[in-house]
C-alpha cells in the first residue's frame, strides 16, 4: 500500500524529532565526559537542560499512548489509532519506505523512546558525584527500565524494516495473529510501560528538586572562600 502525499510540516516535524534525539544524546555524551574532570555549576545547569528536554519529549510521547487507549476504549475491535499529529509525523518518517505502511509509526515511537531515555541519562549524569541520593536511585531504575523498553522498540522497528512482522514483547514475538487480541495486548502493553516509566521519571525529578542543593554542591570542586563558608555556618569571620 503506497502512501499518499506527505506535507512539508510532516517532513519537517520528523526531521526535527530526529535532530532533537541526536542533539540530546550528543549532549549526554559531552556532559558525561566533562563530568570526569573538575566541574562547575555550569555543567549542572546543562544537565538540567537535557533533563528538561526529556520531560517535554516524554509528555508528547505519553499523550500519544493515552490517546491510543482512549481510542481503544471507544473502538476495542479496531486497529490502534493515532492522533492527527502522530499520523502526520509517522507519514513523515514513512517516506523512508513508502511501500511499508507501518514503518513510519515504528520509527516515530522509537525516536520518542530514545528522547525519553536521553532525559533519564541526564539524571544519571547529574548525579554522577551524588551517588547516595534518592535522585540517583530512582534515575537509575528509570534508565534501565526505559533502556529495555527502547530495545523493545528497536526490535519492532528493525523487524518491520526488514519486511517481517513486528517482533517484540508487545507482539508476543510476532506469534499473535492480527486482530483485536494483538491490538489490545500491544496498546495496553506500551501504555503501561510508558505510565510506569513516566511515574519513575517524575519521582526522580521530585527528589532532584528536593536534593538540588546537595547535587549542585557535588559540581563545585573549588573550595569556597572562608567568608562564604563562615556565613553559611553563621559563624563570625575574623578580620585581620
Amino acid at each position: 500500500m503506497m502512501m499518499g502525499p506527505v506535507s512539508f510540516l510532516d517532513t519537517a516535524g520528523a526531521v526535527i524529532l530526529v535532530l532533537w534525539a541526536v542533539v540530546m544524546w550528543a549532549a549526554v555524551g559531552v556532559l558525561w565526559m566533562a563530568s570526569r574532570r573538575p566541574v562547575s555549576t555550569l555543567l549542572f545547569d546543562a544537565c538540567v537542560g537535557v533533563i528538561g528536554l526529556g520531560v517535554i519529549g516524554q509528555i508528547g510521547h505519553a499523550q500519544e499512548h493515552f490517546a491510543q487507549v482512549g481510542m481503544w476504549v471507544a473502538h476495542p475491535n479496531s486497529p490502534p489509532g493515532m492522533t492527527p499529529w502522530g499520523d502526520g509525523l509517522a507519514a513523515g518518517f514513512g517516506q523512508i519506505a513508502p511501500m511499508n505502511k507501518t514503518l513510519g509509526m515504528e520509527i516515530l515511537h522509537l525516536v520518542g523512546n530514545f528522547i525519553f531515555l536521553a532525559g533519564l541519562a541526564g539524571v544519571m549524569v547529574i548525579t554522577r558525584r551524588a551517588l547516595q541520593t534518592k535522585t540517583r536511585r530512582w534515575g537509575r531504575m528509570g534508565f534501565w527500565m526505559q533502556f529495555i523498553h527502547g530495545l523493545e522498540h528497536l526490535s519492532l522497528t528493525v523487524s518491520v524494516a526488514f519486511g517481517a512482522r513486528a517482533i517484540g514483547l508487545s507482539t508476543f514475538f510476532g506469534l499473535l495473529p492480527d486482530g483485536p487480541g494483538l491490538w489490545t495486548y500491544r496498546v495496553w502493553w506500551h501504555f503501561i510501560a510508558n505510565v510506569v516509566g513516566s511515574m519513575i521519571f517524575a519521582i526522580a525529578l521530585r527528589h532532584l528538586w528536593r536534593e538540588r542543593r546537595q547535587i549542585e554542591a557535588s559540581f563545585c570542586d573549588e573550595p569556597r572562600p572562608a567568608a562564604v563558608a563562615a556565613t553559611e555556618r553563621r559563624e563570625p569571620v575574623s578580620v585581620a
